[in-house]
């Protein structure tokens, strides 16, 4: 589990507010199937692991591959608003990202980027000016939110202790969002943002945040010799940059009028609610980090 989705209260169903769809068998208080989200999740969670107790740099790969997913999902959920995406540059300016900020740092990052917004203009000149603006939000949000946020994930694996610094910013944000998830199940009773989210209660907030507090001084001082307090100022950063993260997702889909970005993982709905806390989190955790443990 990877989104704090699951900051919720017992009595309050997913988008409570929403008219309901055909009845999903077996899905949790949370609204998903919790079997099948453990499962996937455990598997994921396996494989980067054992890419990173190998060559941590093939850590990069796997981002290549999420951002490339995640951004034909993103694009796809988009459509239904109906703003058409410039996909084919998002898609190889997303890689070019992705792979020029590994030898290249910030960089290469930056001159992809501003590349593929660019040829994103370019693009969708051929469409004509009726929602032309509309048309290059669309794709440059796009382009920043995955690939542009994902790339910090990528930066994070380059150094020599690279390894110990994604497994910090991975286990941070599994804790913080499992704490959330088990709190809000548990404790939930007053909502968050029931406008945005009608599940997030400021109770399974908290308990993310303690998690996280948790999860960042063990995993800081253990796997990088960092400070305790460095730790903890770590996980309340990235338990508020994940909520915030799954919070303005939940806004794109209730903008957008769909209950999941896609179904490409099953028990998860799409990729991209699983991405919606990590991707803020990586750019926190590429700053926070290399300013308490330079490389």
């Amino acid at each position: 589990m990877t989104s704090t989705d699951s900051v919720v209260s017992p009595e309050q169903p997913e988008d409570a507010d929403e008219e309901s769809g055909p009845p999903v068998a077996k899905s949790s208080r949370a609204g998903r199937n919790l079997p099948a989200a453990i499962g996937v999740g455990v598997t994921l969670g396996g494989i980067i692991l054992a890419t990173l107790l190998t060559v941590h740099q093939a850590f990069v790969g796997i981002v290549a591959a999420a951002v490339a997913a995640g951004s034909f999902e993103l694009a796809g959920a988009l459509k239904h608003g109906g703003i058409r995406v410039a996909l084919p540059p998002v898609l190889a300016g997303g890689q070019a990202m992705v792979w020029l900020s590994w030898p290249f740092d910030r960089d290469g990052l930056v001159a992809a980027f501003g590349l593929t917004v660019l040829a994103c203009l370019l693009w969708r000149l051929r469409g004509g000016a009726e929602g032309y603006l509309r048309d290059i939000g669309g794709s440059v949000f796009t382009a920043a939110y995955v690939p542009l946020f994902a790339s910090f994930a990528a930066m994070l694996a380059v150094p020599d202790d690279g390894a110990g610094r994604v497994l910090c910013f991975m286990i941070v944000v599994v804790v913080a969002d499992t704490g959330g998830y088990v709190s809000g199940v548990l404790l939930g009773k007053h909502p968050m943002a029931p406008k945005i989210s009608p599940k997030k209660t400021w109770e399974g907030f908290t308990g993310s945040l303690l998690a996280g507090m948790l999860a960042g001084w063990l995993s800081v001082t253990l796997l990088l010799e960092g400070h305790w307090w460095q730790g903890v100022l770590f996980g309340v950063a990235i338990g508020l940059t994940a909520t915030l993260g799954d919070l303005m997702v939940s806004l794109v889909k209730r903008d957008l009028g769909v209950k999941d970005m896609g179904s490409l993982l099953p028990g998860h709905g799409g990729l991209m609610d699983r991405l919606d806390s990590l991707l803020p989190s990586a750019v926190v955790s590429w700053l926070l980090l290399g300013l308490f443990i330079p490389g």
